[in-house]
């Protein structure tokens, strides 16, 4: 099968715009050009010539949607094993699984997070049978097969409720096996490789291998945990371990310690909108959590999980818009509408090292979405989505099937439909 060719940047100009930069500013009445993939300005100038202009009267320029953690590329249908590659739950590897060869660019979703002004994700495993789930990788949304940025760049381990269940059956033994595997790591960079018949270790040599990366902090370790006392011993794991660079995932009771993971420097990515006691480990869920640990200095970033449709990232203007609400609640903290964006968009590509893209400045990826109105209000949607300052299609199976079937004639339908 033959895959058309990539379409060419052309210069484009959106024209007499409201930016949102996504870095707590918003600028009126301004033209942003676009050349090379790259933002080239943005101000009071007219389009130059030769450039494809976007008409911005009456709307809204935003960086492009980054979501902090999904599975786009990986599950085509949830409920459909052989359409799901997130999780490897009878396979003897862990640390080693890489899904790089697993995203398809052609899977629906994103096509359809693409429609929802989503540019850039992160793709994560799920754990199978062990704590260690493998390692994600970075995606941009154009339309195409070839997607990945990079891979291999995050490992993803579980510490909460479902790590204790795959290490035995309790919070000891999953910090146990965890430590192992980085101390099992540490050894195996220490012989180069090399076997010195030590054939005790738990883990695979693959798995092994795959760690060293963790422990010698050249790739970032992606943490799920979401109660307050398993934050705080993920946190002590520097004072053996000081080269991780840890990431914390969940954290729904972050708030509660949100000074201390400020002063660990470590980010957080997690959800907007859980506020839930649905586990032991989620008793202090609120609403209120991000708010709380921006204020106290924790760089934070939106993700998709379980009880926000994993599978649905182009949610996260609706969760972020739902953090802005939670201000105006009695005893609610909530976020700016300058903060709201920045959750999707320059946080979460700051935290897995996507500097270059997540917000509206010169030299920046030209990853932009117009808007036909407020981004954070649910009836917006975008007219223009443009990923490294090439235009992409807003359109997806959904809308395909919407088109076709909305008006169909009765002589256009299949056989068994014919009046």
């Amino acid at each position: 099968m033959m895959w058309a060719a990539p379409v060419l940047a052309v210069p484009i100009a959106i024209t007499n715009a409201t930016v949102m930069t996504g870095s707590g500013t918003t600028i009126d009445h301004v033209t942003v050009v676009v050349d090379g993939g790259r933002i080239r300005s943005i101000g009071n100038g007219v389009a130059p010539a030769g450039a494809t202009v976007i008409d911005g009267t009456g709307r809204t320029v935003t960086p492009g949607l980054v979501v902090g953690m999904s599975d786009l590329g990986l599950d085509e249908v949830e409920g459909v094993r052989e359409a799901n590659d997130t999780r490897a739950s009878k396979s003897p590897f862990s640390a080693s699984l890489d899904v790089v060869p697993a995203i398809n660019g052609r899977d629906g979703g994103i096509a359809v997070a693409r429609a929802g002004g989503v540019t850039r994700a992160v793709v994560a495993p799920a754990a199978g049978r062990d704590i260690f789930a493998g390692q994600g990788a970075l995606i941009n949304l154009r339309d195409g097969p070839d997607v990945v940025t990079r891979g291999r760049a995050f490992q993803l381990v579980e510490l909460g409720e479902a790590g204790a269940e795959a290490a035995g059956g309790s919070r000891t033994a999953a910090f146990a096996q965890f430590r192992n595997a980085l101390v099992e790591a540490q050894d195996f960079a220490g012989r180069r490789g090399r076997e010195i018949g030590n054939h005790e270790n738990l883990y695979q040599r693959a798995d092994t291998a795959a760690l060293v990366a963790v422990v010698d902090g050249r790739q970032p370790l992606v943490v799920h945990v979401e109660r307050a006392s398993d934050i705080l011993s993920v946190l002590a794991l520097r004072t053996e371990f000081p080269r991780l660079r840890l990431i914390l995932f969940g954290a729904r009771e972050g708030w509660t310690v949100a000074d201390r993971i400020a002063a660990a420097h470590v980010p957080v990515i997690t959800s907007a909108i859980d506020d839930l006691p649905d586990a032991f480990e989620t008793l202090a869920s609120t609403r209120s959590n991000v708010g709380r640990l921006l204020a106290a200095g924790v760089v934070v970033g939106l993700g998709t999980s379980g009880g926000e449709s994993t599978n649905q990232p182009r949610n996260v203007t609706q969760f972020a818009g739902n953090l802005v609400a939670q201000g105006r609640l009695p005893g609610g903290v909530g976020v700016s509408r300058d903060q709201a964006l920045s959750l999707i968009t320059r946080n979460p590509a700051a935290i897995f090292g996507m500097t270059d893209t997540g917000t509206v400045a010169v030299g920046q990826r030209a990853d932009l979405v117009v808007w036909d109105g407020d981004p954070l209000e649910l009836g917006s949607a975008p007219v223009a989505v443009l990923i490294d300052g090439v235009t992409q299609p807003v359109t997806s199976r959904q809308t395909d099937l919407r088109d076709r079937y909305r008006s169909l004639r009765h002589d256009a339908l299949p056989l068994q439909y014919r009046p």
